[in-house]
This record gives C-alpha cells, sequence and structure tokens, in this order.
C-alpha cells in the first residue's frame, strides 16, 4: 500500500488541458494497441468525458466496469486500486465496508485521478479489460510518461 501511496504523490502533472486529456487517451490507446490489450479508455476532465475508445476484444462490460471504477477514483480521491487495497488491509472488502451500491461502485484497478500540481485531482484515466493490476499499471505506465515528458520538455 505505501508503494501505491507513493506512486500517487509522484504522478502529478503540471497542468491538464482538455488537450492533454486527449493526448493521455490517445498514448493509453497506443499503448494498449501495441500489446493486444481488448480494454476499453476513458479519460475525463473534471466531469467531462473528453475520450473514450473500445479495442477489439473488449465487451459492453468493460464500459460498465470504467464507470463504476472511475466513481470510486473521484469518491475517494485515489487510485481505485489502491482503495480497494486499503480496505483489504482493513481485513475487510469494499463492497462488504463501503456501503456502496457495487453496481454502481467498483474498487478494482485501473482507475487513476489526475493530480495537477498546485490544483489538485481535475480528472480521472480509466482502463478496464484487464486483470486489475494489469489495468492500473497501463495507466500509471502512461500518467509516467506524461509527467516524464512534461519535466524533460520544461512546460
Amino acid at each position: 500500500m505505501a508503494a501505491l501511496e507513493a506512486e500517487q504523490r509522484r504522478l502529478v502533472l503540471r497542468r491538464f488541458s482538455y488537450e492533454d486529456a486527449w493526448e493521455l487517451g490517445l498514448l493509453l490507446r497506443e499503448l494498449a494497441v501495441e500489446r493486444g490489450a481488448p480494454v476499453v479508455i476513458d479519460v475525463h476532465h473534471g466531469a467531462r468525458q473528453v475520450f473514450r475508445c473500445a479495442l477489439p476484444g473488449s465487451s459492453a462490460d468493460n464500459d460498465a466496469w470504467i464507470d463504476r471504477k472511475r466513481r470510486v477514483a473521484e469518491r475517494y480521491a485515489a487510485p481505485s486500486f489502491l482503495v480497494g487495497a486499503r480496505f483489504r488491509a482493513k481485513g475487510t472488502t469494499f463492497e462488504d465496508a463501503s456501503r456502496l451500491d457495487p453496481d454502481l461502485y467498483a474498487a478494482h484497478g485501473g482507475s487513476y485521478p489526475v493530480t495537477v500540481e498546485g490544483v489538485g485531482i481535475v480528472g480521472t484515466a480509466t482502463v478496464s479489460g484487464l486483470p486489475q493490476a494489469e489495468d492500473h499499471a497501463l495507466v500509471v505506465e502512461a500518467l509516467t510518461r506524461c509527467v516524464n515528458g512534461r519535466d524533460h520538455q520544461g512546460s
């Protein structure tokens, strides 16, 4: 859990415009296509959906998972994977202890709050279609590239 919390502190962007949200979605799609990953990808800027893409092999169930995981990341201001881990660390499950409707909320890996330095959380990036740790890792990889790319460009 400490590693997931440190990861969230590290993945802070300098900005996140609508164009940045679109580029993040394209990057996630590029990574998924390279791997043949059967995923749905969603990027929100605030309450606005800026990017949504379904790749071959994904299903309508993945669309529902996207929405459920995104609601967890938004509500808890933390990656959905970390939220689930926090409940398990307490010896329970999100489904048993959160008192939230499991048809609307899922603390499974794949949704990440997008945080901007000096501002806070401004959106989410979500992937569904792989095992939850892999969904989470795909979003982390894309956000890491965004953080590193901007740091090197100095923007």
